[in-house]
């Protein structure tokens, strides 16, 4: 009997749009994805890994320093780019994705954010992902990574997560033990009734976690929250120790 390949999503939504004003001064003369960690644009640390997991197609929004996003990506092979333009108008995640589902296809996608990077623990993260995904369960899977370990977070947590994965948001005054990666699975019955123009992604999770149909899976390794030039820095730091053991 012939086993079936494990399922793995066909196309990824990479969020690289956003004017990046914490990662500043980098960011006056480059876009966020194009700084640079370990000699590497954030952006190709993503796409490589998006290459790796077996992903085919990349969908990527430019709109702060377009020009100079689009002009790196040219120069990729693997995978094949497709740009999602918002030069006009910044949509923010929920509408940037809305603007390219018709590159996105029919099926589950992967959504994941230019900046989003973590050393591996034990086999890949995404692949992990990809195993945990049930179309008839989930309208999106999230890689969620542990808020107390994760580098340069400081916040209280995002999501609480059930026992069948099942995910919840923190309460006022209240901790949750997990932060989200920027990293997840969508169908695109999540965005049949989503707003148009700009707006978040939270809208639509929110709408999920009512209808019982947002769920986690934890991220084995380390996550690192670059979202400052400190960070950046701290975040070299350790990739530098990790190769070196």
């Amino acid at each position: 009997m012939t086993r079936s390949a494990p399922w793995k999503p066909e196309t990824g939504m990479v969020l690289a749009a956003g004017l990046g004003t914490r990662m500043r001064p980098l960011t006056d003369r480059v876009p966020k994805p194009l700084v640079r960690l370990k000699g590497r644009a954030l952006i190709d640390h993503v796409l490589d890994r998006l290459a790796a997991a077996g992903i085919a197609r990349a969908v990527v929004n430019v709109h702060h320093h377009a020009d100079a996003l689009e002009a790196h990506l040219r120069q990729r092979k693997n995978p094949k780019i497709e740009i999602s333009d918002e030069r006009g108008v910044l949509l923010d995640t929920g509408g940037g994705v809305v603007r390219a589902l018709p590159k996105l296809g029919s099926g589950p996608f992967l959504i994941h954010n230019s900046d989003s990077v973590w050393i591996e623990g034990i086999g890949s993260n995404l692949e992990r992902l990809f195993a945990a995904w049930d179309s008839g369960m989930m309208d999106c899977l999230m890689l969620l990574a542990s808020a107390a370990t994760s580098l340069g977070y400081e916040g209280s947590g995002d999501f609480a997560m059930g026992t069948d994965g099942r995910l919840s948001r923190r309460g006022e005054r209240q901790m949750v033990p997990f932060v989200f990666t920027g990293v997840s699975i969508a169908h695109p019955r999540m965005f049949t009734n989503a707003p148009q123009g700009r707006f978040s992604l939270n809208a639509l999770w929110d709408e999920a976690i009512d209808k019982g149909r947002l769920f986690g899976v934890r991220l084995e390794g380390l996550w690192m929250h670059v979202g400052t030039p400190e960070a950046l820095t701290e975040a070299e730091r350790w990739i530098e120790s990790e190769d070196v053991a």
